[in-house]
């Protein structure tokens, strides 16, 4: 097997080792809000910690990975995921759970960045789009986590014995595969967009903050798919992971096929399709009182969201006189804002409002990222972006 093979498998593997640990904090939630006695805004509040801890990470990322290498902060950061998953399950004091929450989001934001830097310079040596597969195996661990957590306890195993058993995945996974990963050449990565503070350009922010938007949907579904589900749908607890397994079922199928598909239809009708159709399955999930039809809903936004942020990281990490190392955690950090952030806004409009409008909301706000681009087949016409945004999404 070539060393550009290896590497892809092994940087496919750490977005696997990412998406397994994030996923299997989604069934804990529930858990967490009864053991520490949490309403809907305490349970915003205490996750916006987890938020916090990704976003004070991911701008000082790109540093990191140009002074020590991606390989080195994937493996740190990974290391630090395993360690955190049991205490998260046990700790039964909010502001031991804050602590390690802000530690368990710095390790997801330092993890994210770091993987999909190595994952762009694997893309180049391709000289073709593949970061759609490697966010395939992020959906296909969140949908491990998810589930795979439930399964093991309906035989019986204890909770701590199967988070213990993902964290020691985790870490084997992780040391496995670590020689593997491409090695950086800090004089390749470290150019003069790396050196001192410079504002983001305007196409770099639109980006982002089509990322924001996009990922408020998967915030959505790691931190409260598992409550909707048992609060509005009374679904039993030890099922209360299936949305988020739903959703990452989409995703897993939509991804691993994600490059064919944008080399069929191109790159801006998926974003700009794919908006419509999460949209239009949250607002399923919440407008009809069914659990068959939010199951539904989870797989439609899965399906929609799929490939929106694989497009539009890809197109951050190649623009023209910009270091990924620069690039990436500007958008990364603004896509994580709505991942991990996200949820805590969720929290507070759910304790104002209820939780199904709420997740309502954010289908709104989805669909309006998918009005920002238009639909360029001659015919019809949305909301215009800038034309060097537009023209870096379909060269990309």
């Amino acid at each position: 097997m070539s060393d550009l093979r290896k590497a892809r498998i092994a940087n496919s593997l750490m977005f696997l080792v990412c998406g397994l640990g994030v996923a299997s904090w989604a069934p804990l939630v529930p858990m967490a809000k009864a053991r520490l006695g949490l309403d809907n805004g305490s349970l915003g509040l205490l996750l916006l910690f987890f938020g916090v801890g990704a976003m004070i990470t991911m701008p000082l990322t790109g540093k990191l990975v140009s002074r020590f290498g991606s390989k080195r902060v994937i493996v740190v950061s990974g290391t630090l995921i395993a360690a955190i998953l049991p205490l998260l399950l046990i700790l039964d004091h909010t502001y031991q759970m804050s602590i390690c929450l802000l530690i368990f989001g710095a390790s997801t934001g330092g993890i994210n960045v770091a993987m999909n830097a190595q994952a762009i310079k694997v893309q180049r040596s391709y000289g073709k789009h593949i970061m759609s597969s490697f966010h395939g195996l992020y959906s296909i661990g969140g949908l491990v986590g998810s589930l795979g957590f439930g399964l093991l306890l309906k035989p019986g195993l204890d909770a701590m014995t199967t988070i213990i058993f993902i964290s020691v995945l985790l870490v084997l996974i992780t040391y496995s595969q670590f020689s593997s990963l491409m090695s950086d050449d800090p004089a390749e990565i470290q150019d003069k967009s790396t050196k001192g503070f410079k504002f983001p350009s305007a196409a770099l922010l639109i980006l982002g903050a089509i990322c924001f938007i996009s990922a408020l949907a998967e915030g959505a579904m790691l931190d409260w798919s598992a409550v909707f589900l048992t609060a509005n749908r009374h679904l039993s607890i030890e099922f209360a992971g299936v949305g988020y397994a739903m959703f990452s079922v989409a995703m897993a199928i939509m991804r691993l096929t994600g490059d064919s598909v944008i080399a069929a239809v191109g790159r801006l009708k998926v974003v700009v399709w794919g908006s419509v159709i999460a949209s239009a399955g949250l607002i399923l999930a919440v407008c009809f009182p069914y659990v068959s039809l939010a199951l539904a809903g989870f797989l439609m936004v899965g399906l929609g969201c799929a490939n929106i942020i694989p497009i539009l990281f890809s197109t951050a990490g190649t623009m023209p006189g910009l270091s990924p190392a620069y690039a990436l955690p500007v958008v990364t950090s603004m896509a994580y804002a709505g991942i991990l952030a996200g949820p805590a806004l969720i929290g507070f409009i759910a304790q104002l409002l209820t939780l199904p409008v709420a997740l309502g909301v954010i289908g709104v706000c989805i669909l309006f990222a998918g009005l920002i681009f238009k639909i360029k087949d001659g015919r019809n016409k949305a909301v215009q972006i800038p034309e060097e945004v537009e023209a870096l999404v379909c060269k990309n």
